[in-house]
């Protein structure tokens, strides 16, 4: 039977058409006169930024629900790190050598998606910042594997635009980073860090802090690359100094390849006997 509890009042869209449609008078061009819902001036005041919070809160999560996405798996890593063959591009010698790891995201993300598609894309449903480098090879390695991908894109002065990988009809973006870092966390079943900058080190600490903290479930929390995450971090130093405990050390752990970090999460889902 068809549910007809939103037909009774006239729906927002004609409204709007409406009224642009009247005549043109000073009435009908002064501001005050536009709809709230479609005032972009008004919507964009500083008084509004409680709702435009919570509209990029709830619509990416209205859409996930219709594509009945359930789980992710979450995908760090730097933008600046090319694929192998464009290695000669990377900025520095560093990125040069790290470019494999554009190979390993993709791998993984074949692998997931692999696994992702068993549950018709509802479950393990690989997500990414949908910007370049590793973010690229992630969604490019669901590409690779017939299937859909998410890209949490976000407004930057340089560097981010959507790959071309991401599924178009899970590619958002965003204003506010806290809202981006919520949905990252929302549905994730592991969390995959490559190696990569500032953006990526807050993305990986600010969901360590809420594991740490049993804010958040702990799931598979993969480090790509010990000798990259080594030499950046003293994880020991930290221990050793009492400003975390050595059993938060053992919240993470390092991979080098896709195989591994599969297998990993694999055996973390394995159901028990």
């Amino acid at each position: 039977m068809k549910d007809d509890r939103h037909s009774q009042f006239r729906d927002a869209h004609s409204d709007r058409t409406t009224a642009e449609q009247v005549p043109d008078t000073p009435q009908t061009r002064a501001p005050a006169y536009r709809l709230a819902f479609n005032d972009e001036d008004f919507l964009c005041r500083d008084e509004l930024r409680p709702v435009r919070l919570q509209l990029e809160l709830l619509k990416p999560e209205m859409i996930l629900n219709e594509r009945g996405v359930e789980s992710t798996v979450v995908l760090f890593g730097g933008a600046r790190i090319p694929e192998p063959e464009l290695k000669d591009t990377a900025r520095t010698p560093t990125l040069a050598e790290l470019t494999h790891f554009y190979d390993e995201a993709r791998e993984f993300a074949r692998l997931v998606t692999m696994k992702s598609m068993a549950s018709y894309g509802k479950e393990f449903v690989v997500a990414t910042g949908g910007g370049p480098g590793v973010m690229e090879a992630g969604n490019r390695g669901a590409h690779d594997a017939g299937g859909a991908s998410i890209g949490f894109n976000i407004v930057l002065p340089h560097e981010q635009a959507p790959n071309e990988y991401v599924t178009p009809g899970m590619c958002f973006n965003f204003h506010y980073f806290g809202i981006r870092k919520m949905h990252f966390l929302m549905r994730a079943k592991a969390i995959c860090c490559f190696p990569g900058g500032f953006g990526t080190l807050d993305e990986m600490f600010e969901a360590l802090t809420l594991i740490q903290t049993d804010r958040m479930a702990r799931v598979p929390f993969l480090l790509f690359g010990e000798a990259f995450w080594q030499r950046i971090i003293n994880w020991e130093a930290l221990a050793e100094a009492g400003t975390i405990s050595p059993d938060d050390l053992e919240l993470f752990e390092f991979v080098e390849t896709a195989q591994q970090a599969m297998e990993i999460i694999d055996t973390w889902y394995a159901p028990d006997g």
